[in-house]
C-alpha cells in the first residue's frame, strides 16, 4: 500500500531505515523502502547499502540534484502511495506510518504534509543559527500551516499519490537546494491539487554549523533567482515566498531601492557576524534580502553558487 522513498546524499540512514522497518512490519499493510543515492561518497554508500540489503537501493553514477532524484521514485515503486522522507530525518513517534495509512484510507487528499520539528536542547553558538531558524520558522503546527499550505509545504516528509507526481513533477532544471519545494507546491495548486497538512512530524536530525547553513542559504537564494527566471516572474509564485514579496515592495520606490542596495553592500559584514556567533533571525533575514538584491541587480546571467549538490 505504501512505498517509502528516501533520496540520500552523503548521510548515513541506518537508524531511519531500522525505525521504518519496525513500523512497517507492525502496520499489516503492503510496505516497501526505496533508497536512491545521489552519488554519495563510497564509504557512506557502502554503509547505507548494507543497511538496505533487503530493500531497493539504487546508486547513481553522477549527482542529479534534488528535483530529478525525486522524480525517479515512481518508476521504482510498487505501490501508488509514495511517502517521501529526507535522509537526515528521525522518526519520533510510534504511529508515524499509521497516521499516513489513516490518510490513505480516508482518500480525501492526494498530497499530505506531516511537518518537521527540531531538538529542544540548545546547541553551542557555532551551531545555533540553523537550530533557531528551524525551531521558529519551520516547526509549525498543522493548524497554522493550513492557513498557507503552499508556503509551508516541505519535501522532507510528505505523502503523494503516484498519479499526481506523474502529472505534476519537480522541475528538473533546478539542481541546487532552495525553494524547489515551494515551486512544486505552487504547481500543485495551479493544477487544482490540494495539499493537506497534518501533525505527523519528523525530527530534523542533521547538525549544521552557522557557516554551513549560510553557504546553504547562499545556494537557496541563487536557486530562487533561477526559479524567478524559469517562471517568468510569476506573480502567484512571488506571493507565496515572503522574501520575494518584501523585495517587490522595496523596489517600487527610490527609498526602498536605496535600502536594498545598502543591504547588498552590508551583506559581507552580516555574513561574518552570522558565521561567527550571531543567531539573530532578524540579521539573517536582512542578509538574505541583501543577497537577493545583489544577485538580481548585479548579475545579468543565470546565477550559480558553487557548493555541493543533493
Amino acid at each position: 500500500m505504501i512505498s517509502v522513498c528516501i533520496p540520500v546524499y552523503n548521510y548515513k540512514i541506518g537508524k531511519l531505515v531500522r525505525s521504518l522497518v519496525s513500523q512497517g512490519e507492525r502496520c499489516d499493510e503492503p510496505f516497501e523502502i526505496i533508497v536512491i543515492d545521489d552519488h554519495s561518497s563510497t564509504d557512506v554508500s557502502n554503509q547505507n547499502e548494507a543497511v538496505c540489503r533487503r530493500h531497493t537501493y539504487v546508486r547513481l553514477g553522477s549527482n542529479v540534484g534534488r528535483s530529478r532524484i525525486r522524480n525517479m521514485f515512481p518508476a521504482l515503486a510498487r505501490y501508488d502511495n509514495l511517502l517521501y522522507i529526507d535522509c537526515d530525518s528521525e522518526i519520533i513517534s510510534d504511529d508515524y506510518i499509521d497516521k499516513y495509512l489513516i490518510e490513505i484510507r480516508r482518500g480525501d487528499a492526494p498530497v499530505v504534509c506531516g511537518g518537521r520539528v527540531y531538538n529542544a536542547n540548545l546547541p553551542p553558538p557555532a551551531e545555533r543559527l540553523r537550530w533557531k531558524y528551524g525551531r521558529e520558522r519551520e516547526s509549525i503546527p498543522a493548524e497554522a500551516r493550513r492557513l498557507s499550505p503552499v508556503r509551508y509545504f516541505m519535501t522532507n516528509n510528505f505523502l503523494i499519490n503516484r498519479k499526481v507526481l506523474e502529472s505534476v513533477r519537480f522541475d528538473e532544471r533546478l539542481t541546487q537546494y532552495g525553494y524547489e519545494d515551494t515551486l512544486f507546491a505552487y504547481s500543485l495548486e495551479k493544477q487544482g491539487v490540494p495539499v493537506k497538512h497534518i501533525d505527523n512530524p519528523l525530527l530534523h536530525a542533521c547538525v549544521e554549523t552557522n557557516a554551513a547553513f549560510i553557504e546553504k542559504t547562499d545556494r537557496s537564494i541563487a536557486n530562487l533567482v533561477s526559479i524567478l527566471r524559469y517562471t517568468g516572474h510569476d506573480d502567484g509564485f512571488i506571493g507565496k515566498v515572503r522574501i520575494l514579496s518584501v523585495y517587490n515592495n522595496l523596489r517600487r520606490n527610490l527609498a526602498g531601492m536605496a535600502a536594498g542596495n545598502l543591504l547588498a553592500l552590508l551583506r559581507p559584514a552580516f555574513r561574518l557576524m552570522l558565521c561567527r556567533r550571531s543567531a539573530s533571525l532578524r540579521l539573517f533575514d536582512l542578509y538574505k534580502l541583501g543577497l537577493l538584491f545583489f544577485l538580481m541587480y548585479k548579475t545579468a546571467a543565470p546565477v550559480k553558487v558553487p557548493g555541493s549538490r543533493g
